[in-house]
Formats: C-alpha cells, structure tokens, sequence
C-alpha cells in the first residue's frame, strides 16, 4: 500500500522450474511493485519463496533490473544537475562506463560487454549515456554477475529496433545458458523464450497461464472514451503569439566530447509550424542535437546555431528561450525532484525549473488544472511523484510541458512508459494542438507506431550525421 492505494492485491503465481514468464498490464497495474517484491526490494505481506531443489537453503541469486537507471560521482553521492551532462568538465567527476566492470571473469565482461555493443561508448562518462545506452550497460553488468534469477521490468523502454532484438535474441540465449528470468513487458516484446504470461490490472492477476493461451484485450472503446475533447484543449491551449521564421537554424554545427565527434557538418532548419519527426539508433546524437535547441548544451555558443531567428550567444538567457519551449525527454525525468506533488510538477513548466519554487497565481492554477483534466491526471493532483507509477509520472511531465502552450515543443520518446490508452490519449492531444494552432514541433520516437498523424518532416541521424534517402 502507497498513499493509500493497494499496490497488490493478493497475488498468488506458481513459477515451475522449466517455465520462463512474462508479465504485462496497463501503467498502475503494480508491475513494478510486484518486480521489486520478487526481488526483495520492498516489504511485502506475504510469503515469496524460491525452491533451488538441490540446495533448499541456499537463495538463488536474484537480481533486478529496474526502468528508471540511478548512479553516483567519484565522491560517492548522487548530486546530478541536468545540464551537468551536456558540461564537459563537470562529467569528469562521473565514473564512466569501463569502470563499471571489474576484471573477475575477463571473458565473461568481454562476451556480455560485446554482446550488448559496449565497446563503442567504453570510455564515456555515465552522465553522458543515453537512455537506451544506460540501458545496455545495464543488462551487461547483470549477466557478467551470473543471476539464477533475472528480473527486468520494462528492459525495452529506451531501445532503438536493433536493440530490442538484440535484448530478445539475449534473453533468449541467457534462457539457454541457465538463467531463469521473469520479464515484465508489453506482449509484443516478449521473446520467444517466454512460456507463460500473467495479466495485471489494478493490483491484481487477472489471468495466468500458458502464452498460447493469453486472452486478447480489445481496449479500443475504454480508449475512445478517454480521449480529451476538442473544446476543453481549445480552451486550455493558446495560439502561440511569437514572431519568427525559423524555430531552429543550425549550419555546419561540430559537437565533440574528449575527442569523440558526436555531431559533425550538421546543417537543419526547422520553419515556423512545421512538424519534425526524429529517428536514428541509440547513441546518433539525437539527445546532444536536442541539448543545443533546449539552451542546455554550452557548446552552441561555439555553433552557428539560430532559435526563434537570433543567433546563440548575443545577449540572450537560457530562461530567455526556455520560455519558448515545451519539452520532455527520459533523461530530463531522472533527474526531476520526485518528492513534490503532481500539481506542483505540472506548474513548474509554467517557470521552466525542475521542481516548483514560486507560487503560482490564480489565473496559472486554473491553467495547470485544465490541462490535468485533459491529461486525464487530474484524480492524482495532489499525489506526490513518488507515489505513481513511471507511466504516471511519465503522463505528468507531458502535462508539464504542455501547460505553457509553447511556440516549440520538443518531445523525445514522450510515449515511453505510456500503456496503449495512454500513448492514444497524449497522440491525440498532439494531433489536435498541432491540427488547430501554429506549434512548431520535433518530435523523437523509436517507435513508429507513437508518432502522432500531424508529422510533416521526417529527420534520420545516424552517427552524427543526417541520412539522406
């Protein structure tokens, strides 16, 4: 129980030894409560108990993978700004990823540090990673440990396409080698090492059994009826009233850290009112192109790089076009204050800070709370962050960056972490926004089904670079 809420709601599941499950359900379904719990993470009632049959004392080892990835400095404490990534200098307080492997088993790192593609960001310090190569550093260190039991809630959140199928074609293999593994994931990930599945919804099991025998959910009518109407986004959303022609203007843009080219020759513009869709694999540089946009990169000083028609570095604040700016991403929620409420979270958009430190007025409270009701948040206002699950918090940081009706809105992976009602919800949103206003928008997905219909202009990277068709 959290805040009030049943998490689990009397649980009862039989693993047999030669059984690999999967388990899925909607966001708030207490997938990732019930991960931890297996894993001993949190206190539970209950009995959880692991039967080995040759040693009946001895525990397997367990180990849990979870979503949301935490590490800390050289000075062994977890003090990270979110700038600080894109910061050169102070990254060198970070650890970097070589040395998150020990030399114990140099052919086991070796094999694992391979497989999940390690070698090309070796050398980089982990507050630079991206998502999904956060995620890969994270399945290498697990398997070099040889667990009995290997827990992963949602290891495909974050992945570019090549990734998952490396992640199921690992899974796979990790199966084969010995390794049990309880995977917490959407269906249509799930490897095909997986023999059985289990449902959740609201705290409970609502199905277990084979995985020939999952029943298909039809969520088509629950999702229409959730959608936000019209008139309450044209209400809450203003028509953005800046003047330019260009939102972004970058030409000939060279981005390096410690040698490394992470953009090189780079040449976008981006025209009022288009709508942007940008893909390419883990580690292209799409976090590092956004950075330069978000005023969050020190590096465009060095670039010829122009937002909203003036160029970078003539007078102007960060805060002077954070204003401007409506934006989301995985990276900017980890690093988000969690103890504050979702109210609070939301009207911190209207200020641009991460975390709430002024009061908002009348006029900005109504405005947050409209745009919670057509998030569909608006029950949870007064919930702390801590208290939801990361699909709801995922929903809130969208609200947030919608709440100023921006001029620019920059999504990356907004999706991620969303279940189908949620993601159908927050595509709408955006179609509406974008089908009734002039909001310039860049929009970052690995998967081509959450890219919104409003999307004109596509942009490929791959190393640094753009692919041209």
């Amino acid at each position: 129980m959290l805040g009030g809420k049943i998490l689990l709601d009397n649980i009862n599941l039989t693993l047999a030894h030669d059984e690999q499950w999967a388990i899925s359900g909607p966001s708030g379904s207490g997938k990732s409560t019930l991960a931890k719990a297996i894993a001993g993470k949190i206190f539970h009632r209950g009995t959880i108990r692991f039967d080995t049959t040759e040693q009946q004392d001895l525990k397997p080892t367990i180990l849990l993978i979870e979503q949301q990835h935490h590490f800390k400095n050289r000075s062994n404490v977890q003090q990270f700004y979110y700038q600080q990534r894109f910061n050169s200098s102070d990254a060198e307080d970070t650890l970097t990823v070589a040395e998150q492997f020990d030399d114990t088993d140099q052919k086991l790192n070796e094999y694992w540090i391979n497989f999940f593609n390690i070698t090309p960001i070796i050398d980089k310090p982990l507050i630079q990673l991206s998502n999904g190569e956060n995620k890969r550093l994270q399945l290498a260190k697990a398997m070099i440990q040889s667990p009995s039991l290997l827990i992963l809630d949602n290891p495909f959140v974050g992945l570019d396409k090549a990734g998952r199928s490396t992640l199921q074609e690992g899974l796979n293999k990790i199966v084969q080698a010995g390794t049990k593994i309880i995977l917490f994931a959407d269906p249509e990930d799930f490897p095909t090492s997986i023999t059985h599945v289990a449902m959740m919804k609201e705290g409970k099991i609502i199905f277990a059994g084979p995985k020939n025998n999952q029943p298909i959910v039809d969520e088509s009518s629950e999702i229409d009826a959730k959608m936000p109407s019209a008139l309450a986004l044209n209400k809450s959303y203003a028509t953005p009233s800046l003047a330019f022609n260009h939102a972004v203007k970058m030409s000939d843009v060279n981005i390096a850290y410690n040698r490394k080219e992470i953009l090189s020759g780079f040449n976008w513009e981006v025209k009022k009112g288009e709508r942007w869709c940008v893909t390419g694999p883990n580690g292209a540089g799409k976090s590092t192109l956004l950075s330069l946009i978000t005023a969050d990169n020190p590096q465009a000083y060095a670039n010829d790089i122009y937002l909203f028609d003036r160029k970078r570095g003539t007078g102007e604040s960060i805060w002077d076009i954070k204003k401007n700016i409506g934006y989301v991403s995985p990276e900017l929620h980890l690093f988000f204050e969690l103890g504050i409420t979702c109210q609070e979270a939301v009207a911190s958009g209207l200020f641009d800070t991460i975390g709430l430190f002024r009061k908002p007025g009348p006029m900005e409270t109504s405005t947050v709370l409209e745009w919670m009701e057509i998030l569909g948040i608006i029950a949870i206002k007064e919930k702390r962050l801590n208290q939801l699950s990361l699909g709801e918090q995922r929903l809130v940081m969208l609200t947030r960056a919608l709440v100023k009706s921006p001029p620019l809105l920059i999504l990356d992976e907004p999706c991620q972490g969303l279940d189908s009602q949620q993601t159908a919800r927050f595509k709408n949103t955006i179609d509406m926004i974008c089908g009734s206003t002039s909001t310039t928008l860049i929009y970052v997905s690995h998967y081509s089904q959450d890219i919104p219909s409003c999307i004109t202009h596509h942009l490929q990277l791959k190393a640094g670079k753009k692919v041209v068709d």
